[in-house]
């Protein structure tokens, strides 16, 4: 089951979307395509319903356990990043994505495609209720036959008084907060986290 953010009305009228971003070469190595940095991202769940994960490869596994989608390559990123836009940006999103899943994902037609386009960018829109830039990370399992996403966001972490510039923010990011989920905070090594096959699971 999806939850969806609700924003406060101070930010309704600001638009935030996330888009995709590489820190480092990883994605290219561990997904079979690789999304491009930049591009509008979704989940991307949608790419593997009805699908049995024991027929999938080792590379689309990485995608449906850590995976965002780029609507525009169909490519992945192990990280989106929060960032602010308008909605000429977001209408323009909704058509490029209606138009793949009627291309590409067997859409009835395009009004069907459109309506589920809606839905997984005002899905998307709902994890960026956080300050621009914050990344987000994905972690999904399938359980029972159903795909369980939970998203956590990840933020700079203060300056270290007294440390010297290449270590003042090392580790660079913790886990802030977890969406629809209770966990403790917890201290990460972002390019660790990156490197690694990470487990996954929705809510």
């Amino acid at each position: 089951m999806r939850k969806r953010a609700v924003r406060n009305s101070d930010e309704a009228d600001m638009l935030r979307f996330p888009r995709t971003i590489r820190l480092d070469p990883s994605d290219t190595l561990v997904f079979e395509r690789a999304a491009e940095p930049g591009e509008w991202a979704v989940s991307g769940a949608f790419v593997f319903w009805n699908r049995d994960p024991a027929n999938l490869g080792p590379k689309q596994r990485v995608a449906l356990r850590s995976g965002f989608l780029g609507i525009d390559s169909l490519g992945w990123s192990t990280l989106a990043i929060v960032t602010e836009t308008t909605e000429a940006d977001r209408q323009a999103m909704v058509e490029r994505l209606a138009g793949q899943l009627l291309e590409k994902f067997g859409a009835p037609d395009p009004n069907a495609a459109r309506v589920a386009a809606e839905e997984e960018i005002a899905f998307a829109a709902s994890l960026c209720d956080h300050p621009p830039q914050t990344l987000l990370a994905v972690q999904r399992s399938v359980e029972n036959g159903e795909i369980r996403e939970r998203f956590r966001t990840l933020r700079p972490r203060e300056g270290v008084a007294g440390a010297d510039r290449l270590h003042a923010h090392a580790p660079a990011f913790t886990f802030h907060e977890v969406e629809g989920d209770i966990e403790p905070a917890e201290e990460v090594d972002l390019p660790g986290m990156i490197r690694n096959d990470r487990r996954t699971d929705r809510t």
